[in-house]
């Protein structure tokens, strides 16, 4: 265990020791914080979200066209008496049951490339959508195909297989190992194993998950007739992958435009722009709104209705899910009138380049020095699981303070760990200043400069950090530059530093 004043020794699985000094980044204005990591939905989860209108519209065709394609896409017939018993008195543990009793929720999302594809399984697009009726908001988590995982998913227990963790769905579907379990082969094995390896890092349970591949989104958009989009400047990239080994440029006009299918979801999956508001996380995640907004939009009109069988169509064959009717009917109803504000859009990242990451990082955790990987900062990731169940959704009440909350750094043993913090708490709604360093500090505190104006947020900060709270005033204890001494400092101390590391 280092001691306070030494660097934390990042770790690899074959005992290799290096030294965490994170690059230094200039201080950058409090939207650094807040645009770039509010991740949008992805491309899976435009599909998933336009798939629940269309399946909703769809009920005015006949039954055998509705049971055909849920035939399809889940591997069961429509049992209707057993439907209209779901509608009617949920059972137990269904996610209609759930939603009406103030349970949450929680849908594995999987984006792969489909039979175009030359890795046609592999899940390049993971989100973990939670669905909190309580509060009537819904987390949107975005997990990176990168990240490394030790998978347990074959029939010894013990066995354990290093390995991206986007490579979880195709277990079932190829020979890339051995003796997979039971519970993880068959028609929904791939939805299964991947729900089980998301779950051990985000500590969630999911109800279900939906795995669509991109041909199903080009052919939803081509169904529709098109979408019109806009854009705020120019996009070329000259490094767009097609359907081969190659690359092929890119090249779209700011303004609003009219794409088809293949279009969109060029717009939609570019990653290299030269524009630097186009390549950022935000420039994608911008255009990926835009585009959802748009195939939504278009699809509940009047011309998209009636464009339901030409879309069921398009997804027929595109789409694995282990729904039911019942479910995706509760999830509509519940969500159809969710106002954007209510959604809470988070994602694992670590430090580059472009931005601050929150809880992962850049090493090798086995998959080989060569190999571009993440891998969390807490290997046993606890800080991950303590982040979805008590950060994401804060109290309302705690948020209706809206104290003026700022991270400074006295954890010597890591440096940069204030705009960790930083990143990973801005989404939720925290009224956040730009971090600074601090003084070298043992323990983490809480400075209420507020006079207690704040219980609430104080209370969250204390149960969150395990912080002492003490009672400051402008002048004491004496601020550092750039640090504010009005609401509420929170000093990361080393202990915190320790705890975030999982030491």
């Amino acid at each position: 265990m280092p001691r306070l004043g030494e660097l934390h020794p990042a770790r690899s699985t074959q005992g290799n020791i290096r030294v965490r000094m994170p690059k230094a980044r200039p201080r950058a204005r409090r939207s650094r914080y807040s645009v770039s990591h509010r991740l949008t939905r992805s491309v899976p989860a435009m599909i998933g979200a336009a798939a629940l209108v269309v399946i909703l519209v769809a009920a005015s065709l006949t039954y055998k066209r509705i049971d055909d394609f849920f035939t399809a896409t889940t591997g069961h017939h429509i049992n209707p008496l057993a439907e209209v018993v779901q509608a009617v008195e949920p059972s137990p543990g269904t996610i209609a049951y759930k939603l009406q009793h103030g349970q949450r929720v929680n849908i594995l999302m999987l984006g792969m490339g489909g039979y175009e594809n030359d890795a046609p399984f592999l899940t390049d697009s993971i989100m973990a959508v939670t669905i909190d009726p309580n509060s009537h908001r819904v987390m949107l988590a975005s997990i990176p195909r990168d990240l490394v995982v030790h998978m347990n998913v074959q029939s010894n227990p013990n066995s354990i297989w290093t390995n991206k963790i986007n490579a979880a769905y195709e277990v079932p579907y190829t020979s890339i190992i051995c003796c997979v379990a039971s519970q993880y082969q068959g028609r929904d094995g791939g939805g299964h194993a991947a729900e089980h390896e998301v779950s051990k890092i985000t500590g969630l349970n999911f109800d279900r998950y939906i795995a669509v591949d991109f041909k199903a989104f080009r052919d939803m958009v081509n169904a529709l007739g098109g979408v019109d989009v806009c854009l705020t400047s120019n996009l070329d990239d000259y490094t767009y992958p097609n359907y081969g080994h190659g690359y092929i440029a890119l090249h779209f006009r700011a303004g609003c435009q009219h794409l088809n299918g293949e279009q969109a979801l060029e717009v939609a999956r570019s990653r290299h722009a030269v524009q630097a508001e186009q390549s950022s996380d935000f420039g994608r995640s911008r255009r990926q709104q835009d585009i959802m907004y748009a195939i939504k939009k278009k699809a509940t009109t009047v011309n998209g209705f009636a464009k339901a069988p030409q879309l069921l169509d398009a997804l027929q064959k595109n789409i694995h899910t282990d729904m039911s009717l019942s479910d995706m009917k509760a999830i509509y109803d519940w969500g159809k009138n969710l106002p954007d504000s209510s959604i809470i859009r988070v994602a694992l990242t670590a430090p580059s380049s472009t931005g601050g990451g929150n809880l992962l990082d850049s090493y090798d955790c086995g998959m080989g020095s060569g190999v571009s990987q993440l891998c969390p900062d807490d290997p046993s990731f606890f800080m991950i699981h303590k982040f979805f169940a008590a950060a994401v959704f804060i109290d309302p009440k705690t948020l209706a303070e809206k104290a003026p909350v700022q991270f400074v750094n006295g954890a010597t043993n890591f440096p940069g760990l204030d705009a960790r913090v930083t990143t990973m708490l801005d989404p939720t709604g925290l009224q956040l200043a730009d971090p600074v360093t601090y003084r070298p500090s043992a323990d983490t505190l809480i400075l209420d400069y507020s006079g207690g104006k704040f219980p609430l947020t104080t209370k969250w900060l204390h149960d969150w950090f395990g912080a002492t709270v003490v009672n400051a005033t402008p002048t004491s204890p004496a601020p550092v530059a750039g640090q504010q001494n009005y609401g509420l400092v929170v000093v990361l101390g080393h202990n915190f530093a320790l705890h975030w590391l999982g030491e």
